[in-house]
C-alpha cells in the first residue's frame, strides 16, 4: 500500500517537472517569436526609412529638373520682358525669374530632408509655372500687336515715301514751269551797237578821237513780260578791263556791279528802242571793248566790239 502511494506520489511529481519543462519551451519559443518579430520590425523600419530617404532624392531631382526647365523658359523671354510695357509687371518677371533661379541653387546644392519641404517646393513651382504661362501670353499678344505696329509703320514708311516722291515730282515740274515762265517773261534783246562820235557829233571810226559813246538796241514785244518800270544797265569795258563811267553799281545776283550808264522806261509789252550815250573825258585805246545789258537781274546780252586806233 505504502509503495503503491510512494510510486503515485512520484509519477504525480513527474507529471509536474512535465508541465513545468513544456511551460518552459513554450515561454522560450514565445521569447524566441518575439524576438523575430521586433528584429523583423526593426528591419522593416529601416527599409520604410531607406524607401522615404529615396524617394525624399527622386522627388528632389524631379523638381530641380522641373526648375531647370523653367528657369530656361525664363531665360529665353528675357529679351522679350520689354513687350510687358508695364513696370509693375516687369518687376513681378524679375522676381520671378530670381525666385526660380534661387530654389534651383537650392536644389543643386541642399539635399532635402524633409517632404514638408519638397511639398513647398512643388507648391512654388505650380505658381511660378502659372506666372511663366501668363507672362508668355502677354509678351506674345503684346509682340504680335508690336508686329503689327510695325508692319503699320513700315506700310505708313511707304506712303510716306511715295508721297514724298510725288511731291518731289509735282516741285520739280513747278520749279520747271516757273523757268519757263521766268524765261517766257524775260525781255530779249536784239540789234545792239556800239558807235564812237567825235565832237562834232559824226560817226568816228577811230576811238581814240570819239567824245561820245553810243549804245542802243531794241527791245522786241514780250506779252508774257509784266508791263511796269525797267531801268537798263550798261556796261562798256575797256580793252584793258575797266568798266568805263563813275564807278556807280547797281545790286545783281546777291553782289554789286559796276555799270556806266543806265535808262529807265515805262514798259507796255510793246517793242521799243533804246538808246543810252556815255560822254568820253580821256584818250581811248583801241581793241576789243565789250558791252553789256542787263535788267530785271538778267544779263541780255554781252558782245565786243573791235575799235582802231
Amino acid at each position: 500500500m505504502d509503495l503503491n502511494n510512494t510510486e503515485d506520489k512520484e509519477m504525480q511529481k513527474g507529471r509536474k517537472l512535465v508541465r513545468l519543462g513544456g511551460i518552459l519551451v513554450i515561454v522560450a519559443l514565445l521569447g524566441l517569436i518575439v524576438l523575430s518579430f521586433s528584429s523583423c520590425n526593426s528591419k522593416t523600419e529601416q527599409m520604410q526609412a531607406q524607401i522615404d530617404s529615396l524617394k525624399l532624392v527622386n522627388d528632389q531631382l524631379q523638381l530641380a529638373g522641373e526648375y531647370e526647365q523653367l528657369n530656361t523658359e525664363f531665360q529665353q523671354y528675357e529679351n522679350q520682358a520689354q513687350y510687358l510695357q508695364n513696370d509693375s509687371l516687369i518687376e513681378k518677371y524679375a522676381e520671378a525669374k530670381d525666385k526660380v533661379e534661387k530654389l534651383l541653387v537650392e536644389l543643386k546644392t541642399q539635399k532635402i530632408t524633409s517632404g514638408k519641404r519638397i511639398k513647398e517646393l512643388q507648391d512654388e513651382i505650380s505658381t511660378l509655372k502659372k506666372l511663366m504661362r501668363h507672362y508668355v501670353a502677354v509678351i506674345d499678344s503684346l509682340g504680335k500687336e508690336n508686329a503689327g505696329l510695325k508692319a503699320e509703320n513700315k506700310e505708313i514708311k511707304e506712303k510716306n515715301r511715295q508721297l514724298v516722291s510725288q511731291v518731289s515730282s509735282v516741285s520739280e515740274k513747278n520749279q520747271v514751269l516757273s523757268q519757263r515762265m521766268e524765261l517766257a517773261e524775260k525781255l530779249n534783246l536784239t540789234g545792239l551797237r556800239f558807235t564812237p562820235v567825235n565832237k562834232r557829233g559824226k560817226t568816228e571810226k577811230r576811238i581814240g578821237k570819239a567824245k561820245q559813246l553810243i549804245v542802243s538796241f531794241t527791245i522786241p514785244q514780250n506779252n508774257s513780260t509784266p508791263v511796269g518800270e525797267k531801268t537798263f544797265y550798261v556796261r562798256i569795258v575797256s580793252p584793258e578791263g575797266n568798266v568805263l563811267g563813275n564807278g556807280a553799281t547797281f545790286p545783281f545776283e546777291g553782289g554789286n556791279v559796276v555799270y556806266t550808264e543806265r535808262k529807265t522806261i515805262e514798259y507796255d509789252q510793246q517793242e521799243v528802242s533804246l538808246t543810252v550815250y556815255h560822254n568820253v573825258n580821256t584818250v581811248l585805246s583801241k581793241g576789243n571793248y565789250t558791252v553789256e545789258v542787263f535788267v530785271d537781274n538778267y544779263r541780255l546780252i554781252s558782245r565786243s566790239f573791235m575799235m582802231e586806233k
